[in-house]
């Protein structure tokens, strides 16, 4: 199974570009998604959270404090390295079981920091979905009601998009339309089933 690592800046336009993947058949995997599971009340990888960050990081209901650990390892980077180290094992772990669970031509696996996690995902190809970073600045503010600073902030957290282009096989472009990203998506899936057949 041909294994591609879809990933991309902060609202660089990620979700969408799996969700056309998906909607054409493609399994997903999602390692953002792995991580909210493993943070959920009773999971061992949220005890080891508290257990290093201290009771703070959860609100009253039990759930993970998602602000009030963001606030921490944007202020630290060897609190970021923390968090990492409890985290990226763990995705890494149920990423790989869940594909072993698959069968199918490729698979797309959303790794959003998979130059800052240090590779290592035994990927085929690197899909990199690509935007500017004044209009990912742009996107972030209005997707999370944040403010430029804050924005930038989170911008400077990840690596940086020179980094992420020389990781990449494959490039989207995400400044056009919607109808454009749909056709990039179409073409890179009509090449992968190819590549999927050849390496059959």
């Amino acid at each position: 199974m041909l294994k591609v690592a879809l990933t991309g800046g902060i609202a660089s336009g990620k979700s969408t570009v799996s969700r056309l993947f998906q909607a054409l058949g493609a399994p997903v995997i999602d390692t953002d998604l792995i991580a909210r599971e493993l943070v959920e009340p009773g999971r061992p990888a949220l005890e080891r959270i508290v257990a290093h960050f201290g009771p703070g990081v959860i609100r009253r209901d039990g759930r993970l404090d998602r602000g009030a650990l963001r606030t921490l390892i944007f202020e630290d980077p060897r609190q970021r390295q923390a968090l990492e180290a409890i985290l990226h094992p763990a995705i890494r772990r149920e990423a790989e079981t869940r594909l072993d669970r698959l069968d199918a031509p490729y698979v797309i696996l959303v790794i959003p920091l998979l130059v800052e996690s240090g590779g290592g995902w035994r990927q085929d190809r690197v899909l990199l979905v690509d935007v500017p970073e004044s209009l990912q600045i742009q996107r972030l503010m209005r997707r999370d009601h944040c403010s430029r600073t804050e924005a930038q902030a989170a911008l400077a957290a990840q690596a940086t998009r020179e980094q992420r282009q020389a990781l990449a096989d494959d490039l989207i472009l995400n400044t056009g339309s919607e109808r454009q990203l749909q056709e990039a998506v179409n073409e890179l899936h009509r090449r992968y089933l190819a590549l999927a057949r050849g390496a059959r």
